[in-house]
């Protein structure tokens, strides 16, 4: 088993993530079996209980775990669905050294960061290996080398390639600045990330140079020079219009063939022509559509950002793209919407094609998504609203057209007379001892789904991608469901309330269909409106399982009704 870790230096967000997702997809294209993990630094056990402004958008496993956003960028690039084994945090190995220690595990020893930590850390990476049968695994480490709480996973790097020196290659990821002053790339910051590293014992291997622009050789010269490498070894990464141009960025600078040499791999000619027809429509796309996003979580200080819902603009860029359509976004601030009048309202959604409400918690923002579904369902804008946009979409459904006024969610207010949404029946008893972390619905589940509905004609007519996740049963979960003629699909769901069935024949009555449930009926997992262009609302999150070559269904099914009008 070879290893291949991706290091970080002089700032956070340079693109290790892509990058690493990037390498897995060309040595991937070459015949060779790899899987990727991301080791986050933090004492969080995992990204759940995280801030998504702080933090940026979690991702569900399959398996149901909460995790880094780059574990999404991994099953976008390679177009395998990744687990638990493929996630690994500072809190999970400190648990697991404790729970030994407390089992006496030790033989009675003094348990010590030092020793103790690094070889759980290696154990873990060993195990992700072995579950993937992989025979090469890249291993991206969170943040920036010389941070203090990383110390113990770079020491398990030094002892793994002090241990397999021909097996462990080391890429780091730098940063090259472009002061406007001065108005060239300065090296220096990248040349001082590498002296950090140098201070750890470890050499990188090869040098991924990020910038604006293209490094040219005068850089690459420097950075060669002060990193004791050769000017083949540092690699160019540039700016680019879409992330899926990466790989392609790299290979032309051959970077799959040096890492093949240096591991001493055995390899095939590559197979990029599906990646590249992608990257291709990306760039030839010409008809431009908008899309209003409402959310609360992409405001921090003065900037908006999309790392809070990353996974919905790319499963929008993917579908678009299936469609020959270059998609923009307007970010609509949900708490803003709250103190809009009509006329000002139908100002902002004036441009929009569609209205997307994403995943959210409490009570904040609430009553502005309200009005943009409204806005949406009265004026026959295409919408899409996703788990927490679900429920907005019932809640605002029971207000103006059953009557029922002062409905809403028990997580917005807890004393509502109408709690059209509710409180799983099992997650009570977890709220009552304070357990929030991992305990709420999570990982892929069964939904049924109603015949002749908008959510069966996009699954039958976009959905049969090869390996396609929707159709793979959670692995974690042995269920037993209903072998109905209905399709079944599984979704990946992140949730602690629900759709309150009390009010269910009510809601059908008045023209809201239930078009996906759980085998047994009792969990309602997608509504829809059926006198809509597309009214369509999933209680799980489908933006999880998109894919570039593979587009979900429920957004491609959008983007036709999209491109249409």
């Amino acid at each position: 088993m070879k290893f291949i870790i991706v290091s970080g230096g002089v700032l956070s967000g340079l693109g290790k993530g892509v990058t690493t997702a990037s390498i897995g997809l060309l040595l991937k294209s070459r015949g060779i079996k790899v899987t990727a993990v991301k080791c986050d630094m933090y004492l969080n056990i995992d990204a759940g209980t995280m801030n998504p402004i702080e933090h940026g958008e979690v991702f569900v496993t399959h398996d149901g775990v909460e995790t880094d956003q780059d574990l999404g960028h991994y099953e976008r690039f390679l177009n395998e669905t990744l687990s638990k084994v493929n996630y690994l945090t500072n809190g999970q190995i400190y648990q697991l050294v404790l729970n030994k220690e407390r089992a006496l595990e030790y033989d009675g020893a003094c348990v010590q960061p030092y020793h103790h930590i690094p070889p759980e850390i290696i154990r873990r990476w060993h195990e992700a290996g072995q579950k993937n049968k992989a025979q090469v695994v890249l291993i991206e480490l969170g943040g920036t080398v010389g941070e203090y709480e990383g110390l113990l996973f770079f020491e398990a790097v030094r002892r793994l390639k002090l241990k397999k020196p021909n097996d462990v290659l080391l890429v780091h990821v730098g940063y090259l600045p472009v002061p406007p002053s001065i108005g060239e790339l300065k090296s220096k910051p990248l040349q001082q990330s590498v002296a950090l590293l140098n201070s750890l014992g470890l050499q990188p291997d090869i040098i991924v140079a990020r910038a604006e622009r293209e490094v040219d050789k005068k850089r690459k010269e420097k950075i060669a020079l002060a990193s004791g490498l050769s000017l083949e070894e540092i690699i160019s990464n540039p700016d680019v219009k879409t992330i899926y141009e990466v790989p392609l960025v790299l290979d032309r600078q051959r970077l799959a063939e040096k890492i093949i040499k240096k591991l001493n791999l055995k390899a095939k000619k590559a197979k990029l022509k599906n990646w590249r027809s992608v990257v291709t429509n990306f760039e030839t796309s010409k008809q431009r559509v908008k899309f209003a996003i409402v959310g609360k979580y992409q405001k921090t200080g003065d900037y908006t950002l999309e790392d809070s819902y990353v996974c919905v603009v790319e499963a929008l860029r993917h579908a678009s793209n299936h469609f020959g359509i270059k998609p923009e976004f307007i970010w609509v601030d949900s708490e803003q919407l709250e103190n809009l009048d009509l006329a000002e309202i139908k100002k902002l959604f004036n441009q929009a094609k569609a209205i997307i409400v994403p995943q959210g918690w409490g009570s904040r923002g609430v009553e502005g998504k309200i009005k943009a579904v409204r806005y949406a369902r009265e004026h026959k804008i295409p919408f899409l609203g996703l788990c927490f946009g679900m429920q907005m979409a019932t809640i605002e459904f029971a207000r103006n057209v059953l009557g029922f006024k002062k409905a809403n969610s028990q997580e917005v207010n807890p004393k509502t007379p109408y709690p059209v949404i509710h409180l799983m029946s099992n997650q009570a008893r977890y709220l009552a001892k304070g357990q929030y972390g991992g305990t709420i619905r999570l990982g892929a589940w069964p939904c049924q789904i109603k015949p002749r509905t908008t959510l069966e004609q996009a699954y039958r007519k976009f959905g049969q991608a090869e390996k396609a996740p929707w159709y793979q049963p959670n692995p974690q979960k042995k269920l037993a469901y209903s072998k109905s003629s209905n399709l079944v699909v599984f979704e990946r769901h992140r949730h602690r309330y629900e759709f309150n069935n009390r009010y269910r024949k009510l809601f059908e009555k008045a023209g809201f269909v239930i078009s996906g449930t759980s085998p047994d009926g009792k969990l309602v997992e997608a509504i829809e409106l059926a006198n809509h262009p597309f009214f369509v609302g999933t209680q799980f999150h489908p933006e999880y399982a998109s894919r570039p070559l593979a587009p979900h269904p429920i957004f491609a099914a959008l983007m036709e009704v999209v491109s249409e009008t």
